[in-house]
């Protein structure tokens, strides 16, 4: 099994990093897995409900008292 694609979205602010992860679902195939890493306090709430809205899997999340959150998703 081959490491998550890392997609840093820290610094970006909404609603960026959502279509920056949009894209980059776009650019793989299914059953690809990213990590995405964003300080948005948007894509906590953005972030899950894109993604079971798109049939992609969210396999993973952890959110930091700092702000920062970190996604394991699995393309659909």
């Amino acid at each position: 099994m081959t490491s998550p694609v890392l997609l840093d979205l820290r610094g970006l602010r909404c609603p960026l990093p959502l279509l920056r992860l949009k894209q980059a679902l776009h650019r793989h195939t299914t059953g690809d897995e990213l990590r995405v890493l964003t300080s948005d306090s948007g894509a906590l709430r953005d972030i899950p409900a894109f993604l079971r809205q798109s049939g992609h899997e969210l396999l993973d999340s952890e959110a930091a008292a700092s702000g920062e959150a970190a996604f394991l998703i699995r393309k659909g």
